[in-house]
């Protein structure tokens, strides 16, 4: 029945209103270099919004976030629980509270002035991405940044002088710093659940039971013993105050 009042509908329409065509020059302002401006904030936006996953994990400290808490997990001898959404929704909540001053730089000092159109798009770029930069020297290894300088020098014959070094260069060597980091919190994590894991094991045998997996026995005493430290307080806190 719709689709019959859809047919009549459409057939009752006047002809003249199907020769209407939408006005395009109405939604963008006039001048070339404002219809160009616009169209370049456009494509930027939209580039920016499809790579924010890549960008979140490539410059922020949701690396170190999630590895941390991953070996949590494999240490406890958890399979699922708590569930990868929960893991990755801690961390990225954890990012956002650690990274905040930096957000909030970008967008004054960058974004905000560009959309009042304060600022060009290079500019723009400049300001946006100048917090982001600093926040990966202040945690980046040297050694891990001398090596993709290194790098680069011979690749591409580009020198990494102080204070200019290009983001394809920061970037990668900042995230290998936050994995090396991510596995030494990993490690401290792990050994008091491995400990835990050996005493379980020595007494099953002393005691006979060869048909009895370590494992289910040792696994609540590790979740009793992760609760009564406080274990949540003692790891959020910790990694949080790795960066400050």
């Amino acid at each position: 029945m719709s689709r019959i009042l859809w047919l009549v509908l459409f057939l009752a329409l006047p002809g003249d209103a199907f020769a209407q065509t939408i006005d395009l020059g109405g939604l963008i302002p006039d001048g070339e270099a404002s219809t160009t401006g616009r169209i370049v904030q456009l494509l930027v936006l939209l580039t920016v919004l499809s790579i924010a996953p890549g960008i979140m994990i490539m410059v922020t400290s949701f690396t170190r976030f999630v590895v941390a808490l991953s070996f949590l997990r494999s240490g406890m001898g958890l399979q699922s629980t708590p569930a990868n959404l929960v893991l990755i929704s801690l961390a990225l909540f954890m990012t956002f509270y650690v990274m905040a001053p930096t957000f909030d730089r970008a967008w004054q000092e960058g974004i905000d002035p560009l959309l009042r159109g304060e600022i060009t798009e290079e500019q723009a770029y400049e300001r946006t991405t100048g917090p982001f930069r600093e926040f990966m020297l202040a945690h980046v290894r040297e050694k891990d940044l001398a090596m993709f300088a290194d790098l680069a020098e011979e690749s591409f014959g580009t020198s990494q002088a102080d204070g200019e070094i290009e983001l394809r260069v920061l970037i990668p060597a900042f995230m290998i710093s936050e994995l090396r980091r991510g596995f030494e919190i990993g490690f401290i994590i792990a050994l008091p659940f491995l400990v835990i894991d050996i005493i379980v094991a020595t007494i099953v045998m002393s005691m006979g039971m060869m048909m009895m997996p370590p494992t289910v026995i040792a696994l609540p005493f590790k979740i009793l013993f992760f609760v009564l430290i406080d274990g949540w307080n003692l790891l959020i806190g910790g990694l949080v105050r790795s960066f400050f």
